[in-house]
């Protein structure tokens, strides 16, 4: 283990974030949704829907409770330096989970599909969900996303071309394949939502990327044009399909879209749809030596 990095020092930081990511909506998360109240008209279904949507959330922080009672899978992003061994680090994590579960601060939601038995502490196969990089660096930087259920269901993935939506292998393509997962998670994935993009690889990759990508600000830009170009056509088309929040009508079905590509088999042209419900919650920590 490095020396300025105990166990005990990750186990410590790790509960702290995960009930921070259950409890608090992120701040651009939360100015997303008051500028979208904002311009919903007032006292109509949207404009109310928000109004509790932020009553929720802060009743959430003040009191320290979890923003939904959904507080899905655990998925960690780690990026750890040479020293550290990653089992470890993922020991430490789960032990992190088992307690912040006992506590309340996130529901049972291991289920084994073959017994139908909860785990009872959020571990299973497979679950939380862990994804390491080695870094350059001498801190241990961890990210946490609680994605539910709701918004894992209306999650799709496409292979291209697809007769069926007239779509081909470029962007308009994509486009085609972001409209259609947003069109038909109208009233199911909890709106507005947050997109993330994952543009080829392979269908496990593209969908992690695609995961990833929920964690940018949604104040951000892309830094790739071609990239920024189409997460801003499509914020601009999706909010134009009047699902509003909660599916009952509105200017904003959307918060945020983000994309990026990975390199794919010539044969393949994948894409991946990672839908998130308005309750983004995700979270980071840095342990260790600064830069």
């Amino acid at each position: 283990m490095n020396q300025t990095i105990s166990i005990a020092d990750i186990e410590k930081a790790a509960l702290e974030l995960i009930i921070r990511c259950s409890c608090e909506l992120p701040p651009d998360v939360l100015g997303a949704l008051q500028n979208a109240g904002a311009r919903e008209i007032p006292d109509s279904p949207a404009a109310m829907q928000l109004e509790a949507i932020l009553h929720n959330a802060g009743l959430a922080m003040r009191q320290q409770q979890p923003l939904c009672q959904d507080t899905g899978v655990p998925h960690f992003y780690i990026e750890h330096p040479q020293q550290l061994s990653v089992l470890e680090i993922q020991h430490a994590l789960e032990k992190s989970v088992a307690k912040a579960t006992k506590r309340g601060f996130l529901r049972p939601n291991a289920v084994d599909p073959l017994t139908e038995k909860n785990s009872g502490d959020n571990l299973g196969r497979a679950f939380p969900q862990f994804n390491f990089e080695e870094h350059d660096h001498p801190f241990l930087r961890i990210r946490c996303l609680l994605k539910g259920g709701g918004s894992e269901n209306v999650s799709a993935q496409y292979s291209l071309p697809d007769a069926d939506l007239h779509a081909g292998r470029d962007f308009s393509g994509v486009a085609a394949c972001v409209s259609d997962t947003v069109f038909r998670a109208q009233g199911k994935g909890c709106a507005p939502g947050i997109i993330g993009i994952g543009i080829g690889g392979d269908r496990v990759s593209g969908m992690k990327a695609a995961k990833e990508q929920l964690f940018r600000n949604l104040e951000d830009t892309n830094p790739d044009s071609q990239l920024m170009a189409l997460e801003e056509e499509l914020y601009k088309k999706l909010n134009q399909l009047g699902i509003g929040p909660m599916g009952l009508g509105g200017k904003t079905t959307v918060l945020g879209v983000k994309a990026v590509a990975l390199h794919r088999l010539p044969a393949c042209y994948f894409v991946s749809i990672a839908y998130m419900c308005w309750a983004c919650r995700r979270a980071e920590i840095r342990i260790g030596n600064p830069e």
